[in-house]
């Protein structure tokens, strides 16, 4: 059984490996990759938005951060687990013959997706997420999302590079 960002979905992810170990027969493999993203979460230093310096706009950057928090990342399925917990989760499952590949980046410089401010804002964190132009239009002033925006294709335009910070987590486990 393979799943690949999954679980990142799933709020009772030990029902998910408990299902998991159900349906594979004796032998049968486990194969998950799922992003962590409280690794991400936890090493954000207000660097915002694609990673991109948003300094001279931080107020309202952090605005614009807020409306993506729906409920206390420990609430999160997003972000309520680590690679950690995912061996623990197959172990108390019952699988067997763990193992875990986990690999963290923070890159600077990082490529963006797009240097095109209007690509970028037609994105969305994630696709339970609304895009930053919804979150933008819903949150700020015309003339703040104004000041926003006139900033973001500033750094944008001047070639400044985004830092990107991600962790992911592949484990592999047998149902004995």
């Amino acid at each position: 059984m393979t799943t690949r960002s999954v679980l990142i979905y799933v709020r009772r992810k030990s029902a998910a490996f408990a299902e998991f170990f159900r349906v594979l027969r004796p032998g049968g493999r486990l194969s998950i990759f799922e992003p962590i993203n409280s690794f991400a979460t936890a090493q954000d230093d207000g660097c915002g938005l694609f990673g991109l310096d948003l300094g001279p706009v931080a107020e309202l950057a952090a605005r614009v951060r807020r409306a993506w928090v729906s409920q206390p990342p420990e609430q999160d399925p997003m972000l309520d687990f680590d690679e950690r917990d995912l061996l623990q989760l197959a172990a108390e499952a019952g699988f067997t013959a763990l193992e875990l590949d986990y690999r963290a980046e923070v890159r600077v410089p990082a490529p963006l997706p797009s240097t095109d401010w209007d690509v970028l804002k037609k994105t969305a964190p994630n696709p339970l997420a609304p895009t930053v132009e919804e979150v933008l239009a819903a949150t700020l002033t015309e003339s703040e999302r104004g000041r926003f925006e006139d900033h973001v294709r500033a750094v944008l335009a001047a070639g400044t590079l985004a830092r990107t910070t991600m962790a992911t987590a592949y484990l592999r486990a047998v149902r004995p």
